[in-house]
């Protein structure tokens, strides 16, 4: 957008100041004043941050003494609690949770005290538009919202929550009653949390599935999708496809070309954070038709209504950023993400994508060296928080 005034600092001025022979107060100051006045093109404060941040590395300051120096504001230390996510550190890295905002959930729906369940969705049957409309609707869209913030920490939850929101326009009883098991199931898994782990690897990989005609009302299909920095999740995503799908084939590969999207932007991202990837990302899928087209040009009679989709997964896969593979039904983690799952494979699953229990805190009995015999009085017990 652009905007009447002039610019009064532009990318090229930009790039010069990062080699001015001047202090690096004197850089910020002339930054935050271009930002802080306004008159800079809404464009460039993405470009721009990026290498804020990046002058910040090259000059290893103290940032918080520098910007206080500089700015009213306030140093609020390490990250422990933001907007109902709690941040917990631990040896082997972060634990992110939302324990007291799933309460919170709970004491709306006046379900504090209800009877747990062990999954969050009904394997047997699926939602259908029909049944009695509910008789307050504001109650469940308000509570279809708030679950929707708790899945920021709980990918477990995206496709129950996704199959709730679909019917937000006019919930029914049968669509309450998949809230109220959601909420169960909630009851019993308040402290599950994301765990981020410590990890040197540094390879992109993507499971991607599809559950084909999922949806009884619209014949549509669900994809489902998540992606990994090594060890740790970084993206996930349940939703309805935008068109209906002729085969099991083509909902697949419509599952891999936005697994595939999702993954170069990714790429593209750490590329400007000056961490770019060497090694192709893996997308993982477990139809054996959309692994063979995405590296098959011919097959004109099968890919001839997903054009477009064909293109841009071919397009990656000969330039060598991305490899699809097949994987078996049985390790294909993206289920979860499409479809009700039996206990068993669920809470596998929900393993594989590193959602797990608050980290407890262990008892450590510390006794201290004294002069003369030792008594009760001298061994002291302290509760010292030490995760594993």
């Amino acid at each position: 957008m652009a905007l009447s005034r002039p610019l009064e600092l532009s990318f090229n001025d930009f790039l010069a100041m990062l080699f001015e022979p001047v202090s690096i107060t004197a850089k910020l100051t002339r930054l935050f004043s271009s930002f802080t006045r306004g008159k800079t093109q809404l464009t460039y404060y993405y470009m721009w941050m990026i290498s804020f941040l990046q002058l910040f590395l090259l000059h290893s300051c103290n940032v918080s003494s520098l910007l206080h120096a500089e700015f009213t504001m306030t140093d609020l230390g390490p990250l422990n609690y933001f907007l109902g996510i709690s941040a917990t550190r631990t040896t082997s890295g972060i634990f992110l949770s939302q324990t007291k905002y799933a309460t919170e959930i709970l004491e709306q729906a006046q379900m504090l005290n209800c009877n747990p369940c062990r999954t969050p969705t009904n394997t047997e049957k699926k939602l259908r538009p029909k049944g009695s409309p509910v008789t307050d609707p504001t109650l469940y869209r308000s509570l279809a919202g708030l679950l929707q913030y708790l899945t920021f920490t709980r990918p477990n939850l995206s496709y129950a929550v996704q199959q709730l929101c679909l019917y937000m326009h006019d919930p029914r009883e049968p669509h309450l009653n998949a809230m109220k098991r959601v909420l169960r199931y909630l009851r019993g898994t308040t402290d599950l949390g994301l765990q981020l782990l410590r990890s040197t690897t540094s390879q992109l990989i993507a499971y991607s599935d599809a559950d084909w005609t999922g949806c009884l009302a619209t014949r549509r299909s669900t994809s489902g999708y998540c992606v990994f920095l090594g060890n740790d999740l970084l993206t996930w995503s349940s939703k309805h496809q935008d068109t209906l799908s002729r085969s099991s084939a083509k909902a697949e590969y419509r599952g891999v070309a936005n697994a595939v999207a999702e993954t170069s932007w990714i790429c593209n991202l750490l590329r400007e954070l000056h961490t770019p990837l060497f090694i192709a990302t893996l997308v993982y899928c477990d139809n054996v038709s959309a692994v063979y087209m995405s590296a098959n040009p011919v097959q004109h009679q099968r890919t001839k209504h997903i054009e477009i989709d064909i293109h841009f997964v071919r397009d990656k896969v000969a330039a060598g950023h991305v490899r699809v593979l097949h994987v078996p039904s049985r390790v294909q983690y993206a289920d979860i993400f499409t479809k009700g799952l039996p206990y068993p494979l669920f809470a596998d699953f929900r393993s594989s994508l590193s959602v797990r229990k608050t980290p407890a805190p262990i008892r450590v009995h510390i006794i201290f060296n004294v002069i003369g015999p030792l008594t009760q009085a001298h061994i002291l017990e302290y509760s010292v928080i030490s995760y594993i």
